[in-house]
């Protein structure tokens, strides 16, 4: 009776309980023992069986039960009272489900409990004094919850435990001295919001083998002696903490360390480990601390004793200060070594040839520093290497010729040395590239064709160098090709019409050399175009009409020789969003240009024109060319900053800000969150609106925010994703830290709004929602299938969803953007993941950010446009959620869960059945993208498709 209980309160999808019935006697069902003697149930064990529901308290009744595993299912509600009748119990296994409310005390009454594991699931409340009862219990694993009130000093009394695991709680407080009592060997208690010291009492828990104290606010040193205080340490996890001092020598007597991850602290000194020891090392990360070390030559001296270290695959000492210069026997590191992160660090000399002996390495990362001469040509024998960092240096000779045997290459920066010589044509045996920096060198000669045949080319930038000749024509093969600047050049001839090859172009800048002749008309194949930037060149003829019909965000035609009436359609209804001074030719356009206006000429006259426009031309190139030089060294001093990308930002002060939004007053406040606050303001160069988005600093997670928003805006630009327009970091008139984000002001406000407010009179219907979708999946589409690297945006949802004057939908808050493949943003593990309801359910087990979790949000957001429903609204429990309400609909009773206002304009007795086609098609785009499992998820770009197709049915109905 208590089994039939048990499932009742339960559904099974999967049929994992199929044999739970009369037919067979109740100890031969599925998941189910019994003991010999008695024939009573002693182990119940269901794990990741797919069962939703809650948990029958007739389970008490099973007096006879050891075991309960239920891990890694869908079980809600509380966690029933009734088990603590359970006094034979040995193992409580409730891993990985909903479980809400507090942990029962009365499972002290569970005498016999040894194993208790209720990590990841959704418990509050505090740790009940209670479980001190249990006095042989081993193992108490109750992470990833929302317990508060601390770690109880009273777990001190439980000396039978061996493994103590708290992590991602908001426990806080401090960690008891009195965890010192216990023989546990695991340790974990990151990410609690500890704060204070470590207690010296922990470094005598002689058996300790693994401690992760990570994304705390522990302050204080490690004690000298750490390395014989622990001898059987195998994982030390410290990172993102606020400990300082130096790091003890003696942590070379940890013989059994495989992980040590002290970054992002603030660890300084010299760097005096003797790592020769650490035979079992695997990971090895630092990164961003100050080992200055007083700026000694041999500050790198410790890389010897590495060399003893066969198992090393990680070494991470980037942002940490280090003065020196590299030893030789880098090159005698482990085989097996495949990262190797150096960056912003002040490491000078030459680059030991010897690095090509680390053949198992796939990321180099030597970035930010000051290495001089040249790049060894030993780097041809990274046969496995993947992404190439050597960018900011002073590095000097010509690109190895060598770099062409890197085979599985992906992504090479060299932005900013004083490379010269040629682009070696043997790159072109890169068949993986996908990017490629070359930006800010003395490159000279032509561009290799071979190079334009790498079809998985991503972005190409080569500007400010001294290349010249002209833009190989094979360029039209590179069809992925997303960005490509080639400005500040001597580059010449015609634009190339193979231009009109790369369909995928969104960034587009040759500005700065020296083309002629007219815009070629094949240009009008690349569509997709966002930025576009031909200014300072010889270009002349009129501008082409096709450049209205694109979604340009910037165009600058600047400083050519172009005549004829400027369009006023498209980018060129925005005077803000186009240039085209220094033609002297042009009439027409919108007012504000004052240009003349254009008068119409005979035919019998044009030809005489024509012939004047070529002898002008020819006559003026010299004076072109001097203006180029003139031009470029005012534009270096002007309001405009310009990164390596070409991107343009105004640089703005605490004060313009103050002075934009009348002091940071509420009646311009358009918007607050946890982490910011948003206000409408105008800056003084221009008199249009735009949003200032102000840091909370105060809040820890708003410095990350920050960042990552900085780091991300600069390597995406798209017609679907907020535009910014600068930021400033700064501080106020009191000295405090002061850090704002400037975007462009969207005037329809979020999509959150027009869905939940009243602030809109008129309701989205139908064919607007669809292009709203449309929009956002374009924009993940590109985030991560078009970006290099790929970037997870974080938090879809519909407040982050902005509209602008035409309702076109803009991505915006990348606040907790991740980029895939890199180094940055890496560390984030237990930290916020997304607003609950959007975030899909492999974020609250821990799982790490992927472009699977946004195409999930975007699941659940496409479902409360469609339904008007947030996830979060009060008919969602746990019998029901935002996606089993749609699913069940599915695919005959669709039209009871949409929002009634899709239907204002669409809905007609003549065209209702095929509508309800197009409404249950969409429906089920979101529920195929917000399945639980990520890996039967569709991809954004089949969304993209689909919804096209949605779209191109509608607009095909009959009104």
């Amino acid at each position: 009776m208590a089994l039939l209980s048990f499932k009742s309160s339960i559904s099974d999808p999967y049929g994992a309980l199929t044999s739970w019935n009369s037919t067979s006697h109740f100890c031969n069902w599925s998941g189910v023992s019994c003991g010999k003697r008695h024939k009573r149930v002693t182990v119940i064990q269901l794990d990741s069986k797919g069962l939703q529901g809650s948990l029958s308290s007739h389970v008490g009744n099973l007096s006879f039960l050891q075991v309960l595993s239920l891990g890694n299912n869908s079980f809600h509600g509380t966690i029933p009272p009734e088990l603590g009748r359970l006094s034979r119990l040995r193992i409580l296994n409730l891993y990985q489900n909903k479980f809400n409310g507090g942990i029962p005390a009365n499972l002290s009454g569970c005498y016999n409990l040894e194993k208790l594991w209720l990590v990841y699931n959704e418990l509050v409340g505090i740790i009940p004094i209670e479980i001190s009862f249990l006095s042989r219990l081993t193992v108490l694993s109750l992470g990833g919850n929302n317990l508060t009130g601390g770690i109880p000093p009273f777990l001190g009394n439980m000396t039978s435990m061996e493994v103590f695991s708290v992590s991602v709680n908001p426990l806080g407080g401090t960690i008891p001295d009195t965890l010192g009592r216990l023989n546990i060997s695991w340790l974990f208690a990151g990410g609690c919001n500890l704060y204070g010291s470590i207690p010296q009492s922990i470094y005598n828990l002689s058996f300790l083998t693994n401690i992760s104290l990570a994304e705390n606010y522990l302050t204080g040193t490690l004690p000298p002696t750490i390395g014989s205080m622990l001898p059987h340490l195998l994982n030390l996890q410290l990172r993102d903490n606020l400990l300082s001092g130096l790091l003890p020598p003696s942590i070379s007597n940890f013989s059994k360390l495989d992980f040590l991850e002290l970054r992002n602290n603030n660890f300084s000194g010299k760097l005096t480990i003797d790592f020769a020891n650490l035979k079992e090392i695997s990971i090895i990360s630092f990164f961003n601390n100050n080992f200055n070390g007083g700026g000694e030559t041999n500050a790198m001296k410790f890389i010897d004793s590495l060399s003893n270290c066969s198992k090393l695959k990680k070494l991470d000492l980037g942002n940490c200060n280090i003065q020196g210069v590299v030893p030789l026997s880098i090159g005698n590191l482990s085989r097996q070594l495949s990262d190797l992160n150096l960056p912003g660090n002040q490491l000078y000399g030459s680059l030991p040839s010897s690095i090509g002996n680390l053949v198992g390495l796939t990321y180099l990362g030597i970035n930010t520093n000051q290495f001089i001469g040249k790049i060894p040509l030993t780097i041809g024998m990274l046969q496995k290497l993947q992404r190439a960092y050597l960018y900011e240096n002073h590095f000097s000779g010509s690109i190895p010729y060598t770099v062409g045997n890197l085979s599985m290459l992906e992504l090479i920066n060299l932005d900013s040395n004083r490379l010269d010589g040629v682009i070696p044509p043997t790159m072109g045996n890169c068949h993986q590239l996908q990017g490629l920096t070359l930006d800010n060198n003395k490159l000279s000669g032509k561009i290799p064709k071979q190079l334009l045949q790498l079809t998985s080319l991503f972005f190409l930038y080569i500007s400010n160098n001294s290349l010249s000749g002209s833009l190989p024509t094979e360029v039209e093969d590179l069809k992925t090709l997303n960005g490509l600047d080639l400005s500040h050049n001597y580059l010449s001839g015609n634009i190339s019409s193979s231009l009109g090859g790369c369909s995928s172009l969104t960034h587009l800048y040759i500005n700065d050399n020296l083309f002629e002749g007219m815009i070629p008309q094949s240009l009008s194949e690349v569509r997709g175009l966002a930025e576009l930037d031909l200014s300072n060149n010889n270009l002349s003829g009129q501008i082409p009409q096709f450049l209205e019909r694109f979604s340009l965000e910037y165009l600058n035609l600047s400083f050519n020789d172009f005549l004829g009436e400027v369009p006023v359609k498209g980018v060129f209804s925005n005077i803000s969003a186009f240039s085209i001074s220094g033609n002297n030719r042009l009439c027409g356009g919108l007012v504000e240009l004052r240009l003349p206006k254009c008068k119409m000429v005979e035919k019998h006259n044009k030809s005489f024109t024509l012939i004047i426009i070529v002898i002008l031309v020819s006559g003026t190139v010299f004076f072109v060319l001097c203006f180029v030089y003139a031009w470029f060294k005012k534009k270096k001093n002007g309001i405009l900053s310009q990164s390596s990308h070409n991107e343009r930002f105004l640089k703005v002060s605490y004060g313009e800000l103050l002075k934009a939004t009348d002091g940071f007053s509420e009646a311009n406040l358009i918007g607050q969150g946890g982490s910011s606050s948003v206000y409408k303001g105008t800056l003084d160069y221009d008199d249009k609106f735009v949003a200032v988005k102000v840091l909370h600093l105060q809040i820890r997670e708003a410095h990350k925010s920050f960042t990552t928003e900085c780091e991300a805006w600069r390597n995406i630009r798209h017609r679907n994703l907020l535009k910014i327009i600068t930021a400033c970091s700064s501080v106020d008139f009191q000295g405090n830290d002061f850090k704002a984000l400037v975007y462009e002001f969207m005037p329809n406000g979020s999509l959150h709004d027009w869905l939940h407010s009243n602030a809109y009179a008129i309701k989205l219907d139908l064919l607007q929602r669809i292009n709203i979708l449309i929009d956002v999946a374009c924009a993940l589409d590109y985030l991560h299938n078009q970006c290099l690297p790929t970037v997870v945006h974080g938090d879809i949802k519909p407040s982050n969803i902005l509209l602008d004057n035409d309702m076109v939908a803009h991505v915006g808050d990348f606040g907790l953007a991740k980029f895939l493949g890199t180094n940055f943003n890496q560390n984030n593990s237990s930290g916020i993941k997304g607003t609950i309801g959007y975030a899909p359910p492999e974020y609250g087990l821990g799982s790490k950010r992927t472009s699977s979790g946004d195409v999930y949000s975007f699941g659940i957001l496409l479902l409360e446009v469609m339904t008007g429903k947030k996830p979060t609204d009060e008919i969602f429990n746990e019998d029901l959620s935002l996606h089993k309400f749609a699913y069940v609909a599915l695919p005959d009773q669709v039209i009871n869960v949409i929002d009634g206002n899709v239907f204002a304009t669409q809905c007609t007795k003549g065209n209702a059945q095929k509508m309800e086609e197009c409404l249950a098609k969409t429906v089920r785009i979101g529920v195929s993208c917000s399945v639980d499992s990520p890996s039967q998820r569709i991809n954004i770009d089949t969304v993209v498709h689909e919804l096209f197709h949605v779209r191109g049915a509608l607009e095909n109905l009959e009104v």
